[in-house]
């Protein structure tokens, strides 16, 4: 670290975390050196959702967000999803309707899915396309990914 590095302190999943982060550090950086790699860096330009992580219950882009901004706050990643060793519906829902290909997308997916249940616990297939539309899938599982909404929020409902 040189002398632009900043000492930040922040909630990761549940516990409270003390780093020391570059001025130009991004999220996803700051992520994989916690060996985090759930948050993927593909397009760099906060267009594809790969890179999708929850900061204060908003899903943010973090290839885009600055590292030193999580300062005092809470981070979620997807590793912090099946943290009582179970998966959540949203999760078991992904692999049930096989949501996903390459999976390189999928992350992303889930913690956006996660969200739109909290906010809409019953949507419908057009609230989906449109809560999920930042998220691209190069595989084009879509359909399945649909699914896996529909069947996340039929799960959730029932527990």
């Amino acid at each position: 670290m040189d002398q632009h590095a900043k000492s930040i302190s922040f909630v990761l999943n549940g516990s409270t975390t003390e780093m020391l982060v570059q001025t130009h550090e991004n999220l996803v950086e700051l992520l994989s050196r916690l060996d985090l790699y759930g948050a993927r860096e593909s397009c760099g330009q906060g267009l594809c959702g790969c890179c999708t992580v929850i900061v204060d219950d908003i899903a943010v882009s973090g290839c885009l967000y600055p590292a030193a901004f999580v300062d005092g706050k809470t981070v979620t990643t997807i590793e912090h999803l099946d943290h009582d060793v179970h998966l959540s519906p949203v999760q078991q829902a992904f692999i049930e309707e096989g949501a996903f290909q390459c999976g390189f997308c999928t992350s992303g997916f889930i913690l956006m899915t996660h969200q739109l249940l909290e906010q809409k616990p019953m949507p419908t297939d057009e609230e989906i396309r449109d809560y999920l539309a930042g998220n691209l899938c190069r595989c084009a599982a879509y359909p399945e990914i649909i699914n896996a909404v529909k069947s996340a929020a039929n799960k959730m409902a029932r527990t």
